[in-house]
């Protein structure tokens, strides 16, 4: 399925819109070389200036399928960007639209002459909801528009791109005020709103207000790409309430020439999100349903309420966490654990029933986690992830550090038997740091490394695991399946160590990459491969 746009004849005719899934060049490069139906690559929005955005919560559902998110427009800044940009293997059947934005028309102009070296077009946001005085706060004016969008057309040679808000009395004014600027084309819609969610009478966005998507907003899609292509020729990109070949089809009616599929994308793996682009071409071809069927419209990211029971501090910045509840949840899977007002993170249970958590202070969240009283009420959401699932007959060896051993006592637990129990190695820095050693030691064969030999082993964790596999028969190390957690130069120590024994496809590891929405859409948890460790792990192999 093939489709020309500005040009360039594209092996497909979709796109994931600016901020969602494809925001990190590992992602991108793995959508590139995995998905063909989508032609145009679609970037996280740019600025001059690095912004980490806002606290979590970013990504709220209000109603299945429907969406709001107050990201902040989190980007590494330009020269950052550059960097990463540069490495992406870009085919010729694919076209790089690099979406930029500004707080004034001289930042526009200086991202737009970094960036253009590196881009097939470059699509300026001007339409975000919710960073004040950016995106809409310029696109509601057509004369602000009209300037912009001229002055990055007089300093690059590629086509640009205006991303249109739908908060506007009449969106054809604005977009013919962006092509009077010079506008290749124009893409319409970004969220509409903003709007607000609330759980349990809190804001559950950070930042209280954000941009309203998902299936609830097509109609205002339909509406303004309607009204463009009634003024204008010009292709047009359509996006906003996507999520099957039908809606697709109702914007193609409207005037759209490209597909964006945005929020429809929530809660999909890597795996998933190939196969659903694969099926949205068919159905197009063939008048099928198949992509509509994966959508997650059963997605519950709810928020329930535990009350805290006890606090009991293992050292000066490590305490174990209980709550009041159970909750179901498989080994390998984690939950997303909120206070409002402060943020959520997320964290791999202790134990299920009742609910505890392991708490290292390493920031604002964590120190609020770490102080919480008996009495308190936390949130939690979830599960999230993919549970494990190791062969029968395998033998369980994991290695934890710091709060990792929560993710791996429960593998250990269910895993393991009495003919052939798991072992668990466990790291520390010194021994009053280690927690839950009777508990550990009821599950599985303990094995304790200190770095002052206060406790077990003397030295690194990967070494006392490196003597343990030297003393294996062959027959032993094939049954191995290895499950590592904790800080990434413990992980990556253990997994050289490990993978002098076993193939990499028996070693499972999950590394604490920043993980902000859990359900795959903001990209935050990219992995060097470009899987999204929210929604692909957050144990996986090393590729």
């Amino acid at each position: 399925m093939t489709t020309e746009f500005l040009g360039k004849q594209l092996s497909g005719p979709f796109t994931i819109p600016s901020g969602i899934v494809t925001t990190a060049p590992s992602i991108i490069q793995r959508v590139i070389d995995t998905i063909p139906e989508i032609g145009v690559i679609t970037t996280k929005s740019i600025g001059f200036e690095p912004r980490l955005g806002y606290r979590e919560p970013v990504y709220s559902q209000y109603a299945p399928g429907c969406f709001v998110n107050a990201i902040g427009l989190t980007n590494p800044g330009v020269e950052d960007a550059l960097e990463g940009l540069r490495t992406l293997i870009v085919p010729e059947d694919r076209f790089l639209l690099v979406s930029i934005f500004g707080g004034s028309i001289e930042e526009f102009v200086a991202v737009a002459r970094q960036l253009a070296p590196v881009a097939d077009g470059l699509e300026l946001n001007l339409s975000c909801p919710h960073a004040k005085g950016y995106g809409m706060a310029m696109g509601q004016d057509p004369d602000m528009v009209r300037d912009i969008v001229a002055a990055v057309c007089d300093a690059v040679e590629i086509p640009v791109i205006a991303k249109l808000t739908p908060n506007v009395d009449d969106i054809a004014l604005i977009g013919k005020a962006a092509l009077a600027g010079g506008a290749a084309g124009l893409c319409a819609i970004n969220t509409t709103g903003p709007g607000y969610t609330e759980s349990h009478g809190h804001s559950i966005l950070s930042n209280g207000l954000g941009g309203m998507s998902g299936k609830g907003i097509l109609p205002v899609t339909l509406k303004a790409l309607a009204a463009l292509r009634a003024v204008t020729d010009a292709p047009l990109i359509g996006c906003g309430g996507l999520s099957s070949a039908a809606d697709c089809r109702a914007i193609a009616h409207c005037g759209a020439t490209i597909f964006g599929i945005g929020s429809g994308l929530t809660g999909l793996d890597t795996q998933a999100l190939g196969q659903y682009f694969a099926d949205l071409g068919h159905d197009m071809n063939h008048q099928t349903d198949r992509a509509a069927e994966q959508v997650r419209f059963d997605l519950d990211m709810s928020f329930r309420p535990y009350q805290v029971t006890d606090n009991k501090p293992v050292c000066d910045d490590i305490s174990v966490v209980t709550l009041d509840g159970s909750l179901d949840i498989r080994a390998g899977e984690y939950v997303f654990v909120w206070i409002p007002g402060v943020g959520e993170k997320p964290f791999s249970c202790l134990t299920a029933n009742p609910v505890r958590l392991a708490v290292i202070n390493v920031g604002p969240f964590t120190d609020a986690c770490y102080q919480v009283s008996p009495g308190e009420t936390i949130y939690l959401r979830g599960p999230h992830g993919v549970a494990v699932s190791p062969p029968d007959d395998a033998h369980i060896v994991c290695v934890a550090g710091g709060t990792g051993l929560a993710a791996v006592l429960q593998i250990a637990e269910d895993f393991g038997s009495a003919e052939q129990p798991a072992d668990i190695f466990v790291g520390a820095r010194t021994a009053n740091r280690l927690y839950f050693r009777e508990e550990c030691e009821s599950a599985a064969r303990v094995t304790i490394a200190t770095d002052d030999g206060s406790a077990g082993f003397e030295g690194r964790v990967s070494d006392a695991l490196a003597a343990f596999l030297a003393e294996q028969s062959a027959a032993a190390l094939e049954k191995m399946i290895f499950y590592n957690c904790g800080p990434a130069p413990m992980i990556h120590a253990s997994e050289a160590v490990q993978q002098q024994f076993v193939p990499a496809d028996r070693i499972f590891s999950a590394i604490d990459y920043l993980t902000k929405c859990g359900v795959g859409i903001c990209g935050a948890c990219a992995s060097p491969d470009g899987r999204r460790i929210c929604v692909d792990g957050p144990f996986i192999t090393a590729e």
